[in-house]
Formats: C-alpha cells, sequence, structure tokens
C-alpha cells in the first residue's frame, strides 16, 4: 500500500478547488513565505511564477516532485535542485493558446490592428482587399500538443498546413507529415503564415532570425505564441513593415515601454495571454486531482518533463 503523499498548493483557494483525495495529505505554501514545518513531497507552483517560485524547494529537502501550473518550464530547470523532477501543464492550455493563435492570425489577415486604431480616431476607413485565411498556406513550427490544437482549429477555414518539429516523423490524421527542423529554411518561403509554438532552449534561439526572415515573402505574417527568444526581435524590426508579426511573447519580456516594437508597422502585440481564460481553472484542477491521485497510488506522476 503506497504511504501518504503531502502535497503543497500555492494558496488555499487551490487547496479547496482540488479537495480531498485519497491518500494525500496538503498544505499551503506561498513562495514568498517561509516552507511549512512538514516535509512535503510535491510542491505545487503558482501559476506563471518566476525560477525564484521554484527555487525555494531547496529549502525544503524533502520535496521530490514540483508540479507547474504552464506549460512552458524550460526557465525553471536551472533553479531546479538535483534530485528533483519536474511536472509540467501539458494538455491545460492547449485550447485557450490555440485560441490565442487564431485570433492573432485573424486580427493581422483582416486588417483588425488598423481598425482598432481608426475606432479610438471615431474614423470609418476606406475598405481594401485583406489577405484573410481561406486557401492560404500556413507552416506550424513546434508539432506538440499545442501545435496540435492550433491545426485543429485551423482546418476550418480552409488552409493547407504544414508541420515542422524537431525531428521528422510520420504524420497523423490532421497533416500528411511532421518535417524535421532542418527542412525549415527551405519550406518556410512557401507559406504566407508562420505560426511558432516553440518552447525556450539553445536549439529554438532565434531560429526565427534574419537569414529566415530575409528569405520569406513580402507580406509574410509571422506569429509567434511560444517562447519570444525564438524570434530575434532586432531582426523582425529590420523587416517590420515588410513582414507583418502578430505576438503573444516578446523578447525582452515584458516589453518595456518605449521599445520600437510597440510602434513598429504591422506588428499587433498581446502581454503573453495565451492561457489565461476562464477554462484554465477547471482544467487545472482536473490535472492536478489526476497527478495527485496516480502519486497517492504509487503511480510515475503524469506530464512528466524532467526526472530527478
Amino acid at each position: 500500500m503506497a504511504r501518504m503523499v503531502t502535497v503543497s498548493f500555492p494558496d488555499s483557494s487551490w487547496r479547496d478547488d482540488v479537495g480531498p483525495v485519497d491518500g494525500v495529505e496538503s498544505v499551503v505554501w506561498d513562495p514568498q513565505e517561509a516552507p511549512p514545518q512538514e516535509s512535503v513531497d510535491v510542491y505545487i507552483a503558482p501559476y506563471m511564477t518566476k525560477p525564484a517560485g521554484v527555487a525555494v524547494v531547496a529549502e525544503q529537502p524533502s520535496v521530490r516532485l514540483v508540479q507547474l501550473l504552464s506549460a512552458g518550464f524550460d526557465n525553471m530547470l536551472p533553479v531546479l535542485p538535483e534530485g528533483v523532477s519536474l511536472a509540467n501543464a501539458k494538455g491545460v492550455h492547449d485550447a485557450a493558446t490555440a485560441e490565442l493563435a487564431l485570433t492573432l492570425v485573424l486580427a493581422s489577415q483582416r486588417g483588425f490592428d488598423d481598425f482598432a486604431r481608426a475606432q479610438a480616431q471615431g474614423e470609418w476607413t476606406s475598405r481594401h482587399v485583406r489577405p484573410g485565411l481561406a486557401d492560404k498556406r500556413v507552416l506550424l513550427l513546434g508539432y506538440g500538443s499545442v501545435g496540435r490544437a492550433i491545426v485543429e482549429r485551423l482546418m476550418p477555414f480552409e488552409v493547407s498546413v504544414t508541420a515542422v518539429a524537431s525531428r521528422a516523423r510520420a504524420g497523423d490524421d490532421l497533416v500528411e507529415a511532421v518535417h524535421g527542423v532542418d527542412e525549415l529554411a527551405a519550406l518556410a518561403p512557401q507559406h504566407d503564415v508562420i505560426i511558432s509554438v516553440l518552447p525556450g532552449s539553445d536549439a529554438t534561439h532565434h531560429i526565427l532570425g534574419e537569414e529566415l526572415l530575409s528569405s520569406l515573402p513580402d507580406g509574410t505574417l509571422v506569429v509567434n505564441v511560444g517562447r519570444g527568444p525564438a524570434l530575434d526581435t532586432e531582426a523582425a524590426l529590420r523587416h517590420a513593415g515588410r513582414l507583418r508579426f502578430a505576438l503573444d511573447v516578446t523578447d525582452p519580456e515584458p516589453l518595456p515601454t518605449g521599445h520600437p516594437l510597440w510602434s513598429a508597422p504591422g506588428v499587433i502585440i498581446s502581454p503573453h495571454v495565451g492561457g489565461v481564460t476562464q477554462a484554465f481553472r477547471p482544467r487545472a484542477v482536473s490535472m492536478l486531482r489526476r497527478q495527485l491521485t496516480a502519486l497517492a497510488a504509487g503511480e510515475p506522476p503524469i506530464n512528466l518533463v524532467h526526472e530527478g
């Protein structure tokens, strides 16, 4: 029989929402305060916490697993103590992030950045032909669970989609094949819209850089809902106006007041809100209950991204 597992929640509201789980004892641990006196096995980090909110587990040597409420985890690995595993919230943010990706694509393709500026001025602008989305060629860079959710929502818009991942592999029910990133340079110029869902890593840093952006035809739309550093900001500024950009993530982030990207032509920016919808909380609660039920049963953790 599995032993009792002690889990810390970032605040009492998360503990209340998750409710009792057989085999689990719960405590509250706000990372800005001292760790609890109890030995904690599983530490649930606050949503959108900075690495410091994970580094605190070093103060509680009993912690064996850190559970994130975000899908991104790359910036947490350097502060994770040796021997501690890390699980992310895979699946929780897929639908919301896919919604935002489609919102950014449609807003740019149909000119809603121009419409918003005109509305603020009380101006009824003249009509002209916009790119739209139907019949466009879309390249999806980063074909994981979020990428797949985006493609599912793209298909009804009558587009053709090319999926690119770190390595080539067989396709699925949505795409005929998944191309390797080594094909990106050849594939990108053949597309009208490029959507990046890439995580942050040395391999993805500035993958959308000067060389690739220079190869794109005029008017190509580049969308980033993954990690800001995948796009070289300075290169994007050089091509703004010739290319269009719709970005939920930036480098640096938050984007400072007065940064030239704010006013660059053809650029739409949202403040990293991909997962911030009312769907988040109930989906995260469901994921936490699945995780804690598995751990209490002595099973391996779900959504494990790093094994300590």
